[in-house]
């Protein structure tokens, strides 16, 4: 990893932070600081679950952070190692604040498709989205313009609950809303539990004023539109 570093120009970080801090950071961060040349960017993949409960509020890049998990946290600590490491490497870092994400393979239509999917409510509670290609071409933009200590949140402009969220695919689908289940019900899974533990509204202005970028699904209903299966036959 230390070679395939010392030949690139780029690095992008994706691995989820470890009780240790970030696996990606103890690996590379020597390496990294003994180039002797800094790279052209460096991008962390961070999440919007730092910023924690809003009670529904807008949050942005400057709002507190406030993470009530443990997960949440680590990704807190992980943003500032990558910071300070870009600040002693000279290799500009980025950071990319991510909601839950969605695209090929990872919408409701699959689960409402083999009879998994459930509507979970949680009235009043809403948070971001962001369709995979967006997230893709934030990063572009950024590896085009680098900014060290850039902070991003990369989000689409339309938060909403998670029961929209699936009875809008099933509608799209032309099948029957699935069933539903309170939102502590054992049968949702612990990870998207966490989801439901924050209620916030994440602006991506920084992003489009500093990077020139939109995304192009600005709306999760787009999105899903866009990646529908082809109905049958009525």
């Amino acid at each position: 990893m230390a070679q395939a570093l010392a030949e690139a120009d780029a690095l992008l970080i994706t691995a989820a932070p470890a009780p240790a801090g970030c696996p990606a950071l103890k690996a590379l961060g020597s390496s990294l600081e003994a180039l002797p040349k800094p790279l052209r960017w460096v991008g962390y993949i961070s999440s919007t679950s730092v910023y924690g409960d809003r009670g529904g509020k807008w949050v942005n890049e400057s709002s507190a952070l406030n993470a009530p998990t443990v997960e949440g946290a680590r990704r807190a600590a992980a943003e500032r190692d990558w910071l300070g490491l870009g600040w002693r490497s000279g290799s500009p870092v980025a950071i990319f604040r991510l909601p839950a994400i969605y695209g090929p393979g990872r919408t409701p239509f699959e689960k409402l498709a083999d009879g998994t999917a459930r509507i979970v409510r949680k009235p009043g509670q809403v948070f971001n989205r962001i369709h995979l290609d967006d997230a893709v071409a934030a990063l572009a933009a950024s590896l085009a313009r680098p900014r060290a200590g850039g902070v991003y949140n990369v989000t689409d402009d339309e938060p909403a609950g998670a029961d929209a969220y699936v009875e809008h695919a099933a509608r799209l689908m032309g099948v029957a809303s699935p069933p539903e289940v309170d939102w502590t019900d054992p049968e949702v899974s612990a990870a998207m539990r966490r989801f439901y533990l924050d209620n916030k509204r994440v602006s991506s202005a920084r992003a489009k004023a500093e990077l020139g970028w939109r995304p192009r699904y600005a709306s999760w209903r787009d999105g899903l539109k866009a990646l529908a299966p082809a109905r049958g036959p009525a």
